[in-house]
């Protein structure tokens, strides 16, 4: 077998690979040095994988195709295993809010991915869409992404819009891109925040974990979260609302965490263990309550409100999920000290 068959078949059944930059791809944008460097991989492919935070330069992820690369610069990338490209049925249960023949609303319960990733090809909002639509879905997502406008992180719960349709897919698409289709979200977080504020800050991949979102020092994409606080909870605590101007990945989680107000639960931008603690116990809170709140499983994100305009019939739609028991019974502990 040729090294190169060797090569490919090594790619095919995922695995890492390292390269030194040679001399004659210095200055070369990273997705052409990755060309040369990797031939048995579409340049489609290697896009991908840098984009998902799979490509790393000197240790440190690099998610920009166009970043000139330099003579001696390591340049490594994670290549995941092979996965069937079309997500499976699955008869999963939803709970539908609304549903006609170009999209659907649904409450989406913590805990459930939307699409098929790493890890979770199985399971997820997809396959279980596809078993409620059939082939009806719009396909403009791709098959890994079908009908699906706007997501919400696994271990957030509430409210989503799915088109049915292409066409609804598009105005739904455009009404994100101008604003016009709004998200309200709750949330609790960590101390008392201002009254009300905005968060104007830009938001990239983390450098040194594909897993993590950042307020860079410089570049990244611009992001806005509006926020008004609703409660306090024992001057530790405060049950906040947010409203998103964008739609970045971990938006909210990242904004509040930026400014120094980390969701409860919060795995990722969460405050340590040892500083909740001391928090809840200063602030009288007994024995029980401190253990519920530091055992909470997810982050404190429920995605209560969304309204838009009916990308086919111009109908002005709202719809408002209650929050979940998890969040309510955490809610009526920093209350009452249950």
């Amino acid at each position: 077998m040729s090294e190169m068959n060797s090569a490919m078949e090594e790619d095919q059944d995922g695995g890492d690979e390292t390269f030194i930059v040679p001399d004659d791809l210095s200055s070369v944008r990273l997705d052409k040095a990755l060309a040369v460097l990797c031939p048995e991989m579409s340049r489609s492919r290697l896009k991908v994988l840098i984009e998902s935070g799979d490509v790393f330069l000197d240790g440190k992820v690099c998610a920009d195709a166009s970043l000139k690369v330099m003579a001696g610069q390591e340049i490594s990338l994670t290549v995941p295993p092979p996965v069937s490209a079309q997500p499976q049925a699955e008869d999963i249960p939803l709970t539908i809010v609304h549903e006609d023949a170009h999209l659907l609303v649904i409450d989406k319960p913590a805990g459930l991915v939307v699409h098929p990733g790493a890890g979770n090809w199985t399971g997820t909002l997809v396959s279980a869409l596809l078993h409620h639509c059939g082939d009806t879905l719009s396909g403009i997502g791709g098959v890994i992404r079908p009908g699906i406008v706007h997501r919400l992180d696994k271990d957030t719960s509430g409210l989503m819009v799915v088109a049915k349709t292409d066409a609804a897919h598009r105005g739904l698409a455009a009404q994100l891109e101008d604003r016009s289709l709004s998200r309200t979200y709750c949330a609790l977080v960590w101390k008392v925040t201002q009254p009300r504020g905005t968060v104007d800050k830009p938001i990239a991949r983390h450098a040194n974990s594909r897993m993590k979102m950042t307020v860079p020092t410089k570049g990244g994409r611009e992001a806005r979260t509006h926020y008004r606080r609703m409660a306090v909870y024992r001057d530790v605590v405060s049950f906040i609302e947010c409203d998103l101007e964008t739609g970045r990945t971990h938006q909210i989680r990242v904004h509040m965490s930026a400014i120094g107000h980390p969701l409860l639960g919060d795995p990722l931008y969460g405050m340590q263990a040892t500083g909740q603690r001391s928090l809840l116990r200063k602030a009288g809170y007994g024995a029980e309550t401190v253990e519920r709140v530091l055992g909470f499983p997810r982050q404190a994100l429920h995605a209560a409100r969304i309204r838009f305009i009916h990308p086919v019939t111009g109908e002005e739609m709202a719809f408002e999920s209650a929050l979940p028991p998890d969040f309510t019974g955490l809610v009526a502990a920093l209350e009452g000290d249950l």
